[in-house]
């Protein structure tokens, strides 16, 4: 099995927020600070790299809103690879979880 390299958090909370559903930048921010309590913030220039990344990757996609009247705002949204590398690390983070209680 090859062995998955850790993921940011920003990286997790922005597959994370997909997860549910297209969004915009500031749509992943905000869901992000809500999901993570306040203890996660994402700012707009990590935002906008991460995204930059991560559609490099494969994971995530741009597409453009059709809602009435920001037709021209872009959307971001999960890939089958983004996706699969989201439960990848959901495993990694549980299995390590799992290790930390059996200690």
């Amino acid at each position: 099995m090859k062995k998955s390299e850790p993921m940011s958090e920003s990286y997790y909370y922005i597959l994370l927020c997909l997860a549910k559903g297209a969004n915009h930048g500031y749509g992943i921010m905000q869901m992000t600070d809500t999901l993570s309590k306040g203890d996660v913030k994402i700012g707009s220039g990590t935002m906008y790299g991460a995204t930059s990344n991560m559609m490099k990757k494969g994971w995530i996609k741009e597409i453009m809103s059709n809602e009435p009247g920001v037709e021209r705002r872009r959307l971001y949204q999960l890939t089958d690879e983004g996706r699969e590398a989201l439960r990848t690390e959901i495993k990694r983070l549980r299995r390590m979880l799992e290790n930390a209680e059996e200690v």
